[in-house]
């Protein structure tokens, strides 16, 4: 080692307990943000669930139904997904729908039942049909609910 080296101070090692101080600040900062997260996603779905229970089908979502419809034309189909929704914002949890029974919109609620009814006195007089299906399952129950809008030729 020579004589400079010697002189040069050596760099001083972080210890043990400082790293673990860091690391709990560190995951403090983590919780805290997931907190904020966590209170913001709740604030959102009790919007939502405010929303789908308390107002109307607005303009601008009937506008993106036709958009949706639109689009599936000009793909060539004959049928869109134009509204999903939480199997729990039905009366029984989706199982009338999950059972293909036929009193299924007896169990709608909010802006699904408002929308099952502007289907019959708008679009089901123009020779529209409407599906509602379970549209998956998460953790082996029903999870959302699909209305499906089609417009397929009756087959005589």
């Amino acid at each position: 080692m020579t004589e400079e080296e010697k002189s040069e101070p050596r760099p001083s090692m972080i210890s043990a307990e400082e790293l673990r101080k860091r690391a709990l600040e560190l995951q403090l900062v983590e919780m805290q943000r997931d907190e904020k997260i966590r209170a913001r996603e709740a604030e959102k779905h009790a919007e939502f669930v405010l929303e789908f229970f308390e107002k109307h089908i607005s303009d601008k979502e009937r506008d993106i139904i036709r958009r949706v419809v639109m689009k599936s034309v000009a793909d060539g189909k004959v049928e869109a997904l134009i509204y999903s929704f939480p199997s729990d914002f039905c009366t029984d949890g989706g199982r009338a729908i999950n059972s293909h029974r036929s009193d299924w919109p007896s169990t709608l609620q909010g802006k699904a039942k408002e929308l099952y009814e502007l289907f019959n006195e708008v679009a089901r007089p123009q020779g529209y049909g409407l599906t509602a299906a379970v549209i998956n399952f998460p953790g082996g129950m029903p999870g959302d609910i699909g209305f499906f809008l089609n417009w397929e030729a009756p087959v005589v």
